[in-house]
């Protein structure tokens, strides 16, 4: 039958078809009608994909099966999972069905990426992991999205396998009832969705208006698909029941309103027959069909006379059609209805357990011998059009009918089906631990400890979701108290793992209501920190959270104190609880029994006091740097600590030696953390060919993983990039979109860095009053702007700009007020900026020693202020009219800015050399001005030797991916081999000094 009012649909279905088979004659060949396609669907070119979204029964299911067809048709390959209601708790149910078929492909992916896939899809070898026990009380909640680590992995996995599928015929990949995926599965499609644009792979994805989905933010085009117009759904059911009564057809079209499914399904009711027929057009079957509809007399309209939901009208019409079939039949039906699996096999073995010569004590349904429940029992079901058959699987025709059926069964009766399924899946012991509870009244303790097991399967394989619908499922069914509060309490630790904040706050007010000791409690109160950083939390967490940690230390649980004070440090970046509170934190810390060398304790001691401390802090992250690269995470926390005692090119060091292993463990949620630090510290060394591609992916993985402060950190480097490279316009629009995500939150960092962003921006510009403005802001205690110990790290740009406006007599204020500061804290940052500011606000007696003393410092790893050193002091010699001098200076710092990508501060450098009487060649282009970050990216991986399949690893693309950026980059640097584009970028490294 056609799609009748589908046609702009269908168009653009087809155009998505066409585009991916590189072919516009698709239609011609069994296609789906004339192309054309719709605006919210375009630019869908060689991949891409869509996303249909509609009530139930609108006809997505219809439209997607005309795609498939017409694909199929057309020399493409097609994959399909459907999400089930049943199988929204079992980890990467969706996944395993959608690449099932071509699961021999796995073994060819590289190790880790096999090993994750494998164990996600159930073809893994290592044994069931032992469950926690119940008493075993949360340690700690880990940094946010770490529960997305086997997510990504399998996630990259997937997309690598996908892609060499459609490497030997493009692919479409259809995913329909998106809603009911389990979380892991829609993660893992969302990930691939958002990287297949270079892929010969389409997505076609399906969604219930209203229902939530990690694929609703994949980039997926929109396709709303709403109820047909008059003409059209009068065309579909004089299609489906011709013949009928006037009144009757009007009645139908009215209660239908437009919906596909009701206008095939309801006039069922009317004929007693199927959805074709010649006449039943009656008195007594437009009566049947007014009570089908749930009507009492009224005409859609309940009791209470209010009119009857169309999908609740359809239900009873299915319930309808069900209760006819004979008992077996029924009996089956509710089987495959509670059965997350479309096995015939399965539905038929537990039916005999049901309808066997000594059925399972307690179902009302009749006992009579049954050999084997064969197939034929099913018959009637297929017959009544309630399901199909086929490849020996049974589907429903639509999710409304089997809902509907189970919703029709006495609860004894669903219960015993679940046992049977249970007893079915001996072998399968998550899904009869679900199938057990599911039959399970009150309170068992064998359940719930199989529900635990299940749980630690799905964390084992990084389905967080999963594992937090176990233990929730478990703490129901527990016997005593303390097991279930400690059951809830371990399911919220998950649930904030996994980002979901909404569920860890109903699991821990659940635990509260069951009751908790003091120490619970508080650990139950903590929990909730876990979002964000706490950033949008009161200051007086930081205090309540060194408390917390030191009471738990003192009852002889150190790692979840050094978790809970980790997190307090961390607040103490992110905003400024006060000295007091700063002080409570290094007390708890110094009181930990760890050593002194600890890196987590080296990093907490960095966030709450990185100038007192600051000699201890970088005498600590010196000894531990000789072994970087051995621990990912270890890395990171020291990278973070270098930061904030100002060990800028320590900082970038330890980040780019975590960002490695973090992205090879598939630990995306820490990655962009590592990125971000690695970025903004590049960019203050004036290494923009590293800041910029870490920049860029550090903002994506963190906008992708549901990190928006470190977002917003990673924008403002943007930004910060931008305002150096001299293209201010793109500065103040990433400056001001970091602002609106750091702002209401008051996010110092993120803030810190825009105002130094937007005081660059001006400073190119020549406006210096602003630059002073927007700089100053940093070192005001009363500014959101201000972070401790970021204050310190910009003073060559304050001092300048200061120098520029007029404002000398301010900046020198600030400067004395840190001096004594800079007695007693080593921070390189801080030393780098007050020797330049010395030497540009000296008495001209003094400026020329103080500045040769500057020059002498060892800046090798900061070749951007070694470049505006000379850049300050060549200026100052030219206005002394010692012009030869200066030349050598300024030429110094002229090619130091060209070779750093520091466009902005080159052109000063040519505009003193003219000054001083000397001309420069312009300034050619680079490699940043011609790519994109992720371009430059790819490029330096490129260069470095690594095949297209290594950087695919590295940065969670597919190699074919990375092969179709490599096509573009290499026009754009006018190379045509990896050896040129090694030569060309070894032009942009930063200067030997």
């Amino acid at each position: 039958m056609p799609l009748y009012g589908r046609k702009a649909e269908l168009a653009a279905l087809a155009d998505l078809i066409a585009d991916l088979r590189g072919r516009s004659d698709l239609q011609d060949r069994g296609g789906l009608g004339d192309s054309g396609g719709l605006p919210h669907c375009g630019g869908l070119r060689n991949g891409g994909g869509v996303l249909i979204r509609g009530e139930a029964g609108i006809g997505k299911s219809a439209l997607v099966a005309e795609a498939a067809s017409a694909a199929s048709a057309a020399g493409l390959r097609v994959l399909t999972t459907t999400g089930v209601q049943a199988e929204r708790d079992l980890a990467y149910a969706g996944l395993h069905q959608l690449l099932y078929p071509v699961r021999a492909a796995v073994d060819t992916l590289p190790a880790r990426q096999r090993t994750a896939l494998r164990d996600a899809l159930g073809l893994g070898e290592d044994p069931e992991p032992a469950a926690t026990q119940p008493g075993t009380p949360p340690d700690g909640a880990v940094s946010s999205g770490a529960a997305q680590t086997g997510v990504f992995l399998v996630g990259l996995a997937a997309l690598t396998l996908l892609a060499e599928v459609a490497a030997a015929r493009p692919l479409l990949v259809v995913v329909e009832d998106a809603h009911w995926l389990d979380r892991a599965s829609a993660d893992v499609l969302a990930f691939v969705a958002r990287r297949i644009e270079s892929e010969p792979i389409a997505m076609i994805v399906t969604l219930r208006e209203g229902e939530p989905s990690p694929l609703l933010e994949a980039g997926l085009a929109a396709m709303p698909v709403g109820r047909l117009t008059g003409e059209a759904a009068a065309e579909l059911l004089d299609a489906t029941a011709p013949g009928l009564a006037p009144p009757v057809r009007a009645r139908l079209l009215e209660e239908a309103a437009g919906n596909p499914l009701a206008l095939t399904e309801l006039p069922a009711t009317v004929t007693g027959l199927g959805t074709t027929g010649s006449g039943g057009s009656g008195g007594s079957g437009a009566m049947g069909a007014m009570g089908a509809m749930g009507t009492t007399g009224a005409g859609g309209l309940g009791a209470g006379g209010s009119l009857v939901p169309l999908g609740e009208r359809l239900e009873r019409a299915f319930t309808a059609r069900y209760a006819t079939l004979p008992a077996p039949a029924r009996t089956a039906l509710l089987v495959a209805a509670l059965n997350e699996s479309e096995s015939v096999a399965e539905t038929l073995a537990a039916t005999a357990r049901l309808l066997g010569p000594e059925p399972l004590t307690g179902t009302s349904v009749p006992a009579q011998p049954l050999a084997g429940a064969e197939v034929e029992i099913l018959v009637p079901a297929v017959e009544a059009r309630l399901v199909e058959l086929g490849g020996g699987t049974i589907r429903f025709r639509h999710p409304l009918m089997r809902s509907a059926i189970p919703a029709a069964a006495p609860l004894p009766d669903r219960r015993r089906a679940h046992l049977a399924l249970a007893e079915t899946l001996g072998e399968q012991p998550v899904r009869r631990a679900w199938h057990r509870a599911a039959a399970t009244a009150g309170p068992d303790e064998g359940v719930a400890a199989e529900l635990d097991r299940a749980a630690a399967e799905a964390r084992r394989r990084g389905a967080a979701a999963a594992a937090v619908a176990a233990l929730e499922e478990a703490a129901r069914l527990s016997e005593e108290r303390e097991g279930k509060a400690l059951r809830l309490l371990r399911a919220a630790e998950l649930a904030v793992e996994s980002g979901r904040r909404d569920v860890a706050e109903r699991l821990v007010a659940e635990a509260r209501e069951v009751g908790l000791s003091p120490r619970r409690r508080a650990t139950a109160a903590w929990l909730l920190s876990g979002f964000e950083d706490g950033v949008r939390e009161d200051v007086s967490r930081v205090r309540e959270l060194a408390g917390l940690a030191a009471s738990i230390a003192a009852e002889g649980h150190v790692e979840p104190a050094v978790r809970i004070l980790w997190g307090a440090a961390m607040r103490c970046f992110w905003s400024e609880p006060g000295q007091d509170a700063r002080r409570l934190v290094l007390s708890v810390a110094d009181d930990l029994p760890l050593p002194a060398r600890d890196p987590r304790l080296v990093a907490i001691v960095a966030y709450a006091a990185p100038f007192e401390r600051g000699e201890s802090v970088l005498g600590g992250l010196r000894e531990l740097a000789g072994a970087a690269g051995a621990d990912p995470e270890v890395d990171r926390y020291l990278g973070s600590a270098a930061m904030q005692v100002g060990a800028f090119d320590l900082a970038a060091r330890l980040s780019a030696a975590a960002a490695p292993g973090l992205r090879a463990q598939g630990r995306l949620g820490l990655l962009p953390r590592a990125l971000a630090v690695q970025a903004w510290t590049s960019a203050r060394l004036g290494d923009l060919a590293t800041a910029v591609p870490a920049a860029e992916e550090a903002a994506r993985l963190a906008g992708e993983t549901g990190q928006p402060f470190m977002y917003g950190l990673a924008t403002a480097v943007q930004a910060e990039i931008a305002a150096l490279r001299g293209d201010s316009e793109r500065a103040r629009a990433l400056a001001d979109e970091a602002e609106r995500v750091a702002l209401p939150a008051g996010a110092r960092p993120v803030l810190a860095t825009v105002q130094l962003a937007r005081g660059l921006a001006a400073m190119s510009e020549g406006r210096f009053d602003d630059a002073y403005a927007d700089l100053s802001r940093i070192l005001d205690p009363t500014d959101p702007a201000c972070q401790l110990a970021l204050r310190a790290c910009f003073l060559a740009e304050l001092t300048e700009a200061a120098l520029r406006a007029g404002r000398v007599a301010a900046v020198r204020d600030v400067l004395h007020g840190l001096e004594p500061l800079a007695a007693s804290a080593p921070s390189p940052a801080l030393h780098v900026g007050l020797r330049y500011a010395r030497a540009v606000l000296a008495p001209e007696e003094e400026a020329e020693e103080l500045f040769a003393a500057a020059l002498r410092a060892d800046l090798t790893a900061w070749p951007a202020e070694r470049a505006r050193l000379h850049l300050a002091f060549g200026e100052w010699l030219r206005r002394r009219r010692r012009a030869v001098e200066s030349r050598m200076h300024l030429r110094t710092a002229r090619d130091a800015f060209d070779a750093l990508g520091l466009a902005a501060w080159g052109e000063r450098a040519r505009l003193e050399l003219r000054g001083a009487g000397e001309s420069s060649p312009s300034r050619d282009p680079d490699a940043w001005d011609r790519l994109t970050p992720h371009e430059l990216s790819i490029a330096q991986l490129a260069a470095e030797g690594l095949t297209n399949r290594e950087i695919g690893q590295r940065l969670y693309l597919s190699h074919r991916t990375v092969g179709t950026h490599l096509h573009r980059i290499f026009p754009k640097l006018g190379v045509s081999s990896r050896a040129d584009l090694a030569r060309v970028l070894q032009t942009y490294e930063r200067p030997d000094e």
